[in-house]
């Protein structure tokens, strides 16, 4: 039966790798099928270690294995139903899958398949079902062969990053670090094993990583320890000098013509691995490496120097392959060892020890210029920033590649960023200093005669970056040294034979101007001309990014805002347009440019034959798939409106756009384009929301019949929100315009929006995509009134009641209890009364909504939202009704008593449970929360929380900064952005509300006097924290 199965699997794995989708879907199939026999897993094993097999077959099987593990191997899975395993099988599956990555004679693919399978299986039984895995891998190691070696690290690394825990860990620490120091120091073991082993050991400071926390003291003890043996291996590698290079393009492939691509990988990967690890221990122990800083730094420096030549003639003069890894994901390639080496350079610059080092040759040298390192650090970076050949080849093709990389969205991380970076954290250290010794290497290279426009390129591109960074944090430059830069500025926008020494000269001018404080006007018309009559795409890409620094520095004459948008448009329509469409950084560029120049004066859009909003118009037709598009047309049009927003300056706008705008709902109905018209529905939100009152005469018959035959037409949430929101300012603005108008069908205004909320309302439309209907619904009740609405009030009260019921997507929920809140702040009696009368589902209404209501309070967002929901909610309180009393809904969440771990199956097995409570104790539970909010004080808790943790974080590590290889805390923008954090301002903060506190404190204040619906005797049901707060509240009073 084995045989037989083993023939039908490999049969069905060989369809698997068919190009024909037909019979590759059904063997897939019948593998999916195969999984509960008995047999399966043992069966792919067995393939697996058929040496006869072909690799793709066994890599298959192999990779089925796995997932088959994953799934089934602990006998329970959150995702399903599982395959039971005998354990017979498992025993035999362990032996096999052990000795197949161990094995000698095994493809390294094939290996690296069996050792993950192994990792899966001891995430699961190791140490309880198989203990002697680690022992075996251990004993193995320092008597193997190269290829049994390489097995059992790969499973050891696995081991390591997936399934030791942290009491495992304390137990075979020393011996995991023991056995590969030994083959990591081991001459006569292959140069890429080693840096195997180095990895592995890398991976022990992540799980200390984690335990340091707990067990702090023994675990630095462990990695000082450790690291003293280790630190003598670490500088001999990094001293080592690498071998002669391969010629012919040896030193990409995996297998060279000799020894000598063997040995140049081989080192590299070590190299490699050793700084890797270095800065993984000064992530998880600053301390640990401070001594020796200054000597890292020395050794570091010199192999950059070294190397640069090499680099250079690789892939700066030349586009040999980089960035390769071999099999087991260690990367080999030299670009990937001058990335990691100037990251760490970077790293040990901002070490006291070597600052202090470094301060003292300043002072003694007598400044920035004078100092022969700060020379030395200019030299290095500018030759590893040089443009490599690969990006300009690729820049030649593409400017929308270069422009990514000039507004640093790229995720290409080089060389020529990594030393943008270098630049930045000297900027930091050195201010103003930086800035001077970036110069003075800059003039010697623009005074040089042997000096390549390459390099001259690269110091103004880390002036680029030096520059962005000092007005990011807004850093001061000084007049003296954005003036000295002009007359270099004016040699590389000269250089005719060299189009990116002069896409850069322009780009740094739009920067420097804005440190200059004579407006620079002669530049200004060179840029504008350069955007039409320069013969390189990327120059007048450059021009038109470079125009929007000339606008910031608001020294732009007026006279110049046409002739700007004039050259934005005249290099627009020099384009196929349709070819925009991929050219998302482009379109970008050009958008903010166009909103640069606008902003100069709105008025532009209203005034003359510009062209400016026709200009933006195009420009959003192309990109409207691209969300940043649409976020920045949006931006810029509600900018617009919003400064042209009285008389009649909105109602000449209104005559530019309405047309625009309807006829796009029309253009994207023909073609089916749907994010053409959600951005058209948006932007005639923005034009409404901000429109005049009333709104021009003849506003809603130019809008609403398009809008409204689009919302009855379409089910998609992108067009509802927007178009629902729109009527709803319509309604705000002029409702007497809209019940004025009557359509084709001479139904009339209110009408039309009674129709489009019930369309809204009905459960075939989405939460997400009816989100705005409550508050169309409660603007119409409000405008329309009883006498209006007659009957049809009743109905659209009972459709939003229904549909509350419901209703799951947080937004939609205040949505619709919104209708109900604002009606309460006129007449809560009535809304109760209301409720009380209807069914829904067969329950009482006031029960479905009043729960619902207080359930979703605290989750409320928009500042008016949640102070008119907290006065309703005061208002139903006050009203003492007994059948709000009478009302039990969701009060406290029951904690467990059991502090297990909840998997995701046990947790739906196991709800949340919550006390039952009457309706006016869970609105006073609300209100005090709300209470809290509105003062601040979940901030304060929540900063506090923050600033604790933070406490415990900083503890002085004795460096400037500690490198992560996610986020850069030291570099200005990532700065900026998380002050407003710091300060409160972030999104997940809701700031201080005095309005609200007011009405809250005042409304406890009268409640407890006056003992409002029998407020005093509900208090005394309310937690001690509650009671505590209010207790707060009195005495503050």
């Amino acid at each position: 039966m084995a045989g037989t199965m083993e023939d039908q699997l490999l049969s069905l794995l060989a369809d698997t790798q068919l190009s024909a989708e037909a019979p590759r879907k059904q063997a897939e199939q019948h593998l999916d099928q195969a999984k509960t026999n008995p047999a399966f897993p043992g069966s792919l094993a067995a393939i697996a270690s058929h040496s006869s097999v072909s690799p793709q077959i066994r890599q298959s099987a192999l990779l089925l294995l796995r997932t088959f593990v994953e799934r089934n191997w602990s006998g329970e899975s959150d995702d399903g139903p599982v395959v039971q395993i005998d354990e017979q099988v498992k025993e035999a599956l362990r032996g096999q899958m052990l000795e197949l990555a161990t094995s000698g004679d095994a493809d390294r693919k094939i290996k690296s398949a069996a050792s993950y399978v192994v990792s899966k299986i001891a995430n699961v039984d190791y140490p309880d079902q198989w203990p002697n895995l680690l022992p075996a891998i251990l004993h193995l190691i320092p008597n193997a062969t190269d290829d049994q070696l390489h097995g059992a690290l790969k499973v050891l690394s696995d081991l390591v990053e997936d399934s030791l825990s942290e009491d495992q860990f304390f137990s075979v620490a020393r011996d995991i670090v023991n056995v590969v120091h030994n083959v990591a120091v081991s001459d006569s073991r292959k140069l890429l094993l080693r840096a195997l082993a180095v990895s592995v050991f890398r991976g022990t400071f992540d799980i200390m990583d984690m335990v340091k926390d707990e067990h702090g003291p023994e675990v630095k003890g462990f990695a000082d320890e450790v690291l003293s043996a280790w630190s003598p291996f670490f500088m001999e590698v990094m001293k080592k000098t690498l071998p002669a290079r391969p010629a012919g393009g040896d030193e990409g492939y995996e297998s060279g013509r000799d020894d000598r691509p063997e040995a140049w990988r081989g080192l590299i990967a070590l190299k490699l691995q050793v700084v890797k690890t270095l800065m993984k221990i000064r992530s998880v122990f600053p301390q640990l490496l401070l001594p020796q800083s200054p000597v890292l730094f020395s050794a570091t420096w010199e192999e950059l120097s070294l190397l640069q030549d090499n680099y250079q003639d690789m892939y700066v003069d030349n586009d040999e392959q980089g960035r390769l890894e071999d099999a087991d994901g260690l990367p080999y390639t030299l670009d990937f060892l001058i990335l990691e080496e100037l990251d760490f350079l970077q790293s040990c610059l901002r070490a006291p020890p070597v600052q202090k080092e470094l301060e003292a040759q300043l002072q003694q040298q007598g400044g920035v210029s004078g100092t022969s390192w700060v020379m030395d650090v200019m030299k290095l970076a500018v030759g590893y920033a040089q443009i490599p050949k690969e990006e300009e080849d690729l820049w030649d093709i593409d400017v929308n590649l270069f422009l990514a990389e000039e507004t640093s969205v790229t995720a290409n991380y080089t060389a020529r960023t990594a030393c943008g970076d270098l630049l930045i954290k000297l900027g930091e250290w050195l201010n103003q200093g930086a800035l001077e010794g970036l110069l003075a290497y800059t003039q010697l290279l623009f005074a040089s005669e042997s000096a390549t426009w390459r390099t001259k390129e690269a110091s103004l591109f880390l002036l680029t970056q030096l520059l962005n960074d000092f007005l990011d944090v807004n850093k001061a430059i000084t007049p003296e040294v954005a003036s000295a830069y002009l007359p270099l500025i004016d040699y590389a926008i000269n250089r005719t034979e060299e189009p990116l020494f002069r896409a850069r000269g322009y780009l740094i001018a739009g920067i420097l101007v804005q440190s200059i404080p004579d407006v620079a006007l002669g530049l200004l018309d060179r840029t504008i001309k350069g955007v039409n009559s320069d013969e390189a795409e990327v120059v007048k890409v450059s021009c038109i990014k470079s125009l929007q620094g000339f606008i910031s520095a608001r020294t732009v004459p007026a006279d110049r805002q046409v002739p700007i948008v004039a050259c934005i448009s005249e290099y627009l329509y020099a384009k196929d347009l349709t070819d925009l469409e991929d050219a998302d950084d482009l379109l970008v560029t050009l958008v903010e440019t166009l909103r640069a120049a606008i902003t100069m004066d709105p008025r532009i859009t209203i005034t003359g034959d510009s062209g400016a909003l026709d200009l933006l118009f195009v420009l959003a037709k192309h990109g409207a798939a691209t969300f940043q598009m649409t976020m920045l047309v949006s931006e810029t049009f509600e900018e617009i409106v919003s400064s042209l927003s009285t008389g009649d300056s909105y109602t000449a706008l209104c005559a530019k756009v309405l047309p625009s705008l309807t006829g796009a709902l029309d253009v994207g109905n023909m073609t089916g384009d749907d994010p053409l018209v959600e951005l058209a529905t948006e932007l005639l939100t923005v034009l409404t929301q901000n429109g005049s009152e009333p709104l021009p005469p003849g506003y809603i018959a130019a809008a609403l019949p398009k809008l409204n035959r689009l919302l009855m037409a379409t089910v998609e949430g992108g067009i509802l929100r927007p178009g629902a929101e729109a009527i709803k300012y319509m309604l705000m603005h002029d409702h007497q315009q809209v019940f004025a108008w009557h359509d084709e069908s001479n139904r009339s205004g209110l009408e039309v929006c009674l129709i489009i909320i019930d369309k809204l309302l009905s459960p075939a439309i989405e939460d997400n995509a009816a989100s705005e209907v409550g508050g169309l619904a409660a603007e119409l009740v409000e405008k329309a009134g009883q006498e209006r609405l007659g009957p049809y009030l009743e109905q659209l009260l009972r459709a939003v009641a229904s549909r509350l019921a419901t209703a799951e997507a947080a937004p939609f929920i205040q949505s619709l209890i919104l209708v109900f809140a604002r009606l309460s702040l006129v007449g809560a009696h009535d809304v109760v009364e209301f409720l009380a009368q209807i069914e829904i589902s067969g329950q009482n209404g006031l029960q479905i909504v009043l729960s619902k209501w207080l359930e979703n309070s605290v989750h409320f967002v928009g500042y008016d939202e949640i102070r008119q929901n907290v006065i309703a909610l005061s208002k139903l309180f006050t009203l003492n009704d007994p059948r709000v009393i009478q009302t039990m809904v969701k009060g406290d969440l029951i904690i467990p008593k059991s502090d297990r771990i909840m998997t995701r199956s046990q947790a739906k097995l196991n709800p949340d449970q919550f006390t039952i409570i009457p309706a006016p104790l869970k609105i006073l539970k609300v209100l005090i929360e709300e209470l809290l909010s509105a003062s601040g004080q979940s901030n304060n808790l929540a900063a506090a929380a923050i600033a604790d943790f933070a406490d415990e974080e900083a503890d002085d590590d004795g460096w400037e900064d500690v490198h992560t290889n996610v986020l850069d805390l030291g570099l200005g923008g990532t700065k900026a952005e998380l002050m407003a954090y710091g300060e409160g301002q972030g999104s997940f903060m809701r700031q201080r509300d005095d309005e609200t506190q007011a009405y809250l404190t005042e409304f406890f204040i009268r409640a407890g006097r006056e003992n409002l619906a029998d407020f005093n005797a509900i208090y005394e049901a309310l937690s001690v924290e509650e009671k505590g707060k209010l207790q707060e509240l009195a005495q503050g009073a």
